[in-house]
């Protein structure tokens, strides 16, 4: 599945009023984002707000980053993805997560993400309509996991990391596997302004363990995990600026190895920020 040089990472295009979300995923169509990436976090109808992107674009590819395998049973995934890639021409990439220990135990089972995971897949390769290995990427960070992603899925979509990390995730998967990582920006170039606003978002997953585990493999210290994050860390996996600035972050991480970069912009001042996905558009090729 191409997906392109760049796309959108989203909440918005799940939580917004259903028209306006309708209105700006064709608008991103036309101006030729690669993929509109939507997270799975926070419940809701995933499925019924992936089809309303479907629905509303043509050629734009639209990307699950991610759903939790603890929340979704793999055997309705599969009958769900055959549906969609039925009606809406192959256009759906769908990502799956095992987040956290908390995740596991709230769903009642132990954390046992290798594991967990292989079974997960397994379940999607014995469906009556398999999802196909290229539908399919882990939100891997770990060594192993994404030793385990290139082998069994398209590759990977790893969230808050610089582009040394993709450096390393690329040697890690080899020339083949996909690797799009998640990059926030925010548009914004007073450095306090743009840190605060990266805090407002980031700062919540720096207490999470797989998150904080993944940073400190990157060489950040556990002093640079709280407040919010350290200027060091902020500095590291947000990119700020103007375009220029966020294309050379782009660039960096496709220097890296990367294939695709997903950009979230935060700290819009807005619901939907079109305004800003419409600056960025210079950014598509």
């Amino acid at each position: 599945m191409q997906l392109g040089h760049t796309g959108l990472w989203s909440i918005e295009l799940r939580t917004a009023d259903p028209g306006q979300i309708t209105d700006a995923a064709a608008e991103l169509d036309e101006l030729g984002w690669g993929a509109l990436w939507i997270p799975g976090l926070g419940g809701g109808d995933i499925l019924g707000d992936s089809e309303r992107l479907l629905r509303a674009t043509r050629t734009t590819k639209v990307a699950i980053g991610v759903l939790s395998i603890w929340r979704h049973q793999a055997e309705e995934m599969a009958g769900w993805h055959a549906r969609l890639q039925s009606e809406y021409g192959r256009r759906l990439l769908l990502g799956l997560g095992v987040s956290d220990p908390a995740a596991a135990e709230g769903a009642g089972r132990p954390y046992r993400p290798l594991a967990d995971i292989g079974a997960y897949l397994d379940t999607l390769d014995d469906a009556p309509v398999p999802v196909p290995r290229s539908e399919r990427v882990m939100a891997a960070l770990a060594p192993r996991m994404t030793e385990l992603a290139g082998q069994r899925t398209a590759g990977v979509h790893p969230f808050m990391v610089t582009p040394e990390y993709s450096a390393a995730a690329r040697e890690r998967l080899g020339a083949g596997p996909l690797l799009a990582p998640y990059q926030a920006v925010v548009l914004e170039s007073d450095p306090g302004k743009a840190r605060a606003a990266a805090r407002g978002f980031l700062g919540g997953f720096l207490t999470m363990d797989h998150y904080a585990k993944n940073l400190l493999r990157q060489g950040f210290t556990e002093d640079d995990l709280t407040g919010g994050g350290s200027d060091r860390l902020i500095d590291a996996v947000v990119a700020r600026g103007d375009v220029e600035a966020i294309g050379k972050r782009v660039q960096a991480h496709h220097d890296a190895g990367a294939d695709h970069v997903c950009l979230h912009i935060v700290g819009a001042d807005s619901g939907v920020p079109m305004a800003q996905w419409r600056e960025l558009a210079a950014l598509v090729n």
